[in-house]
């Protein structure tokens, strides 16, 4: 899904007109193992990548295989921290959530923390799960009981989010842009795929961006 990602991002800041000047300062909430991250430093527009993740065992992989490429030394940085325990400094440009917050016990709670580091006119990325018969057939029923590609208790349907709720979310908050929405449908042998209208069913992207005047 990764190529995918990067492409999003690109769709959305060409949405809404030429991205910014100057090189871009990420962050990536909920890293895991880096494979984002680390993709998003190797670009020649990006300054910076702060990658945070509560969970020391990933972080100690995502560590591990950054000092494979030295290169990356000076643009990506690793913390142990939660988006709640996360020092306040100055806001980036893109706020990467991908895969996170269908595991957040309190998505608004977790988005209102969110904001406070998306610079105005800067970008929140998202990746989720609509909470869908389909999507509980796939992660739940196949991926986690039959075929076991994730550990048993991995997703809980209850927690995944509609693209609508989404919407409503940033609509009654204020200072966001109209939601840019791209569903993605997992083709077996060809890998991740855009189709449209999928993000009702299935696995999708969101990105708003965040008013200038904000």
């Amino acid at each position: 899904m990764n190529p995918l990602r990067h492409d999003f991002i690109q769709h959305c800041q060409k949405t809404y007109g030429v991205p910014p000047a100057h090189q871009l300062r990420f962050l990536d909430i909920g890293c895991g193992g880096g494979i984002f991250a680390e993709s998003a430093a190797r670009l020649p527009s990006t300054q910076s990548v702060t990658a945070i993740d509560p969970t020391p065992g990933v972080l100690a992989i995502a560590e591990a295989h950054k000092k494979r490429d030295p290169a990356l030394g000076p643009k990506l940085t690793y913390l142990n921290t939660s988006i709640e325990g996360l020092a306040a400094t100055e806001p980036y440009d893109i706020v990467s959530v991908f895969e996170v917050i269908e595991h957040v016990t309190s998505p608004a709670s977790f988005l209102d923390e969110v904001e406070k580091h998306v610079r105005p006119g800067g970008w929140l990325i998202m990746s989720t799960i609509a909470r869908t018969w389909m999507s509980w057939f796939t992660t739940n029923l196949v991926g986690e009981d039959l075929l076991g590609i994730v550990p048993k208790g991995t997703h809980d349907w209850e927690k995944y989010i509609n693209v609508e709720e989404l919407e409503k979310y940033f609509a009654i908050k204020g200072g966001w842009s109209q939601p840019v929405v791209q569903g993605v449908v997992y083709v077996p042998g060809v890998g991740w795929k855009e189709v449209k209208g999928s993000e009702k069913v299935g696995n999708y992207f969101l990105g708003v961006r965040r008013d200038s005047a904000a």
